[in-house]
């Protein structure tokens, strides 16, 4: 560490009380957001197995296709968050972040609108390639159909999270998140059971209850934008789509993109091994990534505020501010997941039981349950870590941590799972090897600070 990072203090603003006034209502928002997937496991799971795993593999594959528009919204959130630490620091310039922020609009309504007619034509063979069962490929197949035309609703909703998280105003997700979830469990309830008159659509319902609730989102982030966004921001004035502002963001998040494609990505292989050992153990691993998902929004939320707090302060001009916050978000992000990760060890059925009525699911789960709390107790601040690199600016180098962290998981998967056919609790231990991989890439260059002169 040198002289300068040793006597740099820095500012009230990244103190922990505002690292965890930031990140509470993403943290809100997130868990709120899982449990969308979640609702759906939960309700699948009482209709039978075959709608279980295949809902399982279909939403890991809607996953890949949400991560392009998604990881593209990581790409403006970082830029926003540079631009906002400039504003912050000479006290102008903040109408360039509603620039930002509608080229991304432009691009992303034009990236959904391509995603989702190509989808249409190639999911079908693409599914039926991947699976063995064709009980699974025709449910599956029915899922994604379904959920495809809320791609546009979900782009449209990511770049609204990355301009409120990219400034620092993040109270709104909360309230987002609430009539998001709200939806969804509603028409879940109605429409994969057939209440209130409605036919019982089963996995079909999942899907199009998911896809009503993400337009009713992105309605709701309209009107709110409408009433309370500052005009300082330039957001009430849109701006026409100009190619070279375009490409100097995508120079940041095209990287991004592929980045989360690969890494939701990891999901679906891991899947489609484990559907290769049997209906029952797919059921099995979507229960538990299920509960998996809920420590994880945890570390992402903790990541989305350290991606922005570090882009903000290098924004700022005190580069050496970055690794005492990332440092302060790991600390927070440990002891808010800790408790978490204890009850679902100590009390698993319990939690098990609130994903499946069925007894041989239930029993079967508990071992893989326990693999998943320990992995992830050891990789606990790999997605901080991650992200903070992202926040650098310098997201190219993250695409290759993944990529080093995926070849080193396929060839574990391939050997535990492909080879051994080992217990669907051995194979969890994958998740805890791909993500260490990152982490110590990311801790390496990090402390390496040859990001210091990156600029966006």
């Amino acid at each position: 560490m040198s002289a300068k990072d040793s006597t740099y203090q820095l500012p009230q603003r990244y103190s922990f009380k505002s690292i965890w006034k930031t990140t509470f209502p993403i943290l809100v928002a997130l868990v709120m957001e899982e449990l969308l997937g979640m609702t759906d496991t939960a309700f699948l799971g009482r209709v039978g197995e075959v709608e279980l795993g295949a809902s399982a593999i279909a939403g890991v594959y809607f996953s890949i296709l949400y991560m392009l528009g998604f990881g593209f919204s990581i790409g403006v959130q970082i830029i926003i968050g540079w631009r906002n630490g400039e504003a912050n620091e000479n006290g102008k310039g903040f109408d360039s972040i509603g620039r930002v922020f509608w080229q991304g609009i432009w691009f992303l309504a034009a990236l959904a609108l391509v995603t989702i007619v190509l989808s249409h034509f190639l999911s079908p063979p693409l599914l039926r390639s991947l699976l063995k069962s064709d009980n699974i490929f025709e449910a599956a197949k029915i899922y994604v159909d379904w959920r495809l035309p809320g791609l546009l609703f979900a782009f449209m909703t990511a770049l609204f999270r990355a301009f409120y998280v990219g400034t620092r105003k993040t109270a709104c997700l909360t309230w987002n998140s609430i009539v998001l979830v709200s939806c969804n469990v509603l028409l879940d309830w109605l429409l994969i059971f057939g209440h209130w008159g409605l036919p019982a659509m089963g996995i079909k319902g999942a899907a199009l209850a998911s896809t009503i609730s993400e337009g009713i989102s992105l309605l709701f982030f309209v009107i709110w934008a409408g009433f309370t966004a500052d005009k300082k921001y330039g957001l009430q004035k849109p701006v026409k789509p100009v190619w070279k502002e375009l490409r100097r963001m995508l120079s940041t998040a095209s990287w991004v993109m592929v980045e989360y494609v690969l890494n939701i990505s990891v999901w679906l292989f891991f899947f489609l091994f484990i559907e290769h050992l049997g209906e029952e153990q797919l059921a099995i691993a979507n229960i538990v990534r299920s509960i998996s998902e809920v420590p994880f929004v945890f570390s992402a939320a903790f990541a989305s505020t350290a991606a922005t707090l570090v882009s903000n302060i290098i924004g700022e001009g005190h580069p050496e501010g970055v690794i005492p916050i990332i440092r302060r978000v790991v600390i927070l992000c440990a002891l808010t997941m800790l408790p978490l990760l204890a009850v679902f060890a100590i009390f698993p059925h319990w939690i098990i039981s609130l994903f499946t009525d069925i007894p041989s699911l239930v029993e079967g789960s508990v071992a893989t349950l326990w693999v998943m709390c320990a992995a992830t107790l050891v990789t606990l601040p790999w997605n901080v870590y991650l992200q903070s690199v992202a926040g650098t600016g310098d997201t190219r180098i993250c695409l290759r941590f993944d990529v080093v962290a995926l070849c080193i998981y396929a060839v574990y998967c391939t050997i535990i799972i492909g080879i051994l056919k080992s217990s669907i609790a051995l194979c969890w231990t994958a998740d805890g090897i791909y993500s260490l991989c990152i982490w110590i890439q990311c801790i390496v260059y990090i402390h390496g600070k040859k990001w210091h002169k990156k600029t966006i």
